[in-house]
């Protein structure tokens, strides 16, 4: 769990968003094992990206998706991924559009780094949320993929299989669902 903030990592605000990923990771069977706070600053979040893939096999991060000029947090996921998952980055952008137009504006980045999946989310609360909970079915089996079980099921079957496969995950299986 990486939050992206200048004003938080400087102490002037009270993260919000990253407690919040923080408790929706846990509510859905994923363990956070390392939370820290970096500026805006690109080479600062490459650098905690790669320490936490190397933690957790999905990293979260929230917050510089934006436009501003300061947002630069899907430059710096893009500079470490080896894949981008372009679908799940749709997906999240289309979820938000049904509370907020301006969800469109996002340039969250999906991808994976070796065998862990990086997701960046918005930096607020609610936002951060929404694309969470958006991108949460598809986890657990684009983390089998990455582990190499790469069977194919209907769809029918995939989908019953991530749902209970996020329902069992073991809290402590370094394998199945850090983030």
């Amino acid at each position: 769990m990486i939050t992206v903030s200048d004003a938080c990592s400087q102490g002037s605000r009270e993260d919000l968003s990253g407690p919040a990923v923080a408790r929706t990771l846990d509510a859905n069977a994923f363990e956070t094992v390392l939370r820290v706070t970096v500026p805006d600053e690109q080479r600062a979040i490459q650098d905690a990206i790669r320490h936490a893939a190397g933690m957790a096999r999905l990293v979260v991060t929230t917050g510089g998706t934006g436009i501003a000029a300061r947002d630069v947090t899907p430059e710096a996921t893009r500079a470490v991924c080896h894949r981008l998952l372009d679908g799940v980055a749709e997906l999240m952008r289309a979820e938000g559009r049904r509370e907020t137009p301006l969800a469109t504006l996002s340039r969250a980045l999906c991808g994976t780094l070796g065998t862990s999946v990086i997701l960046n989310v918005p930096g607020s609360p609610s936002g951060a949320v929404s694309s969470l909970r958006a991108a949460l079915p598809v986890l657990p089996h684009a983390l089998d993929l990455l582990d190499g079980k790469t069977e194919h099921a209907t769809a029918g079957q995939a989908t019953g299989a991530v749902q209970r496969k996020i329902g069992h995950t073991t809290k402590g299986q370094r394998s199945k669902g850090k983030g």
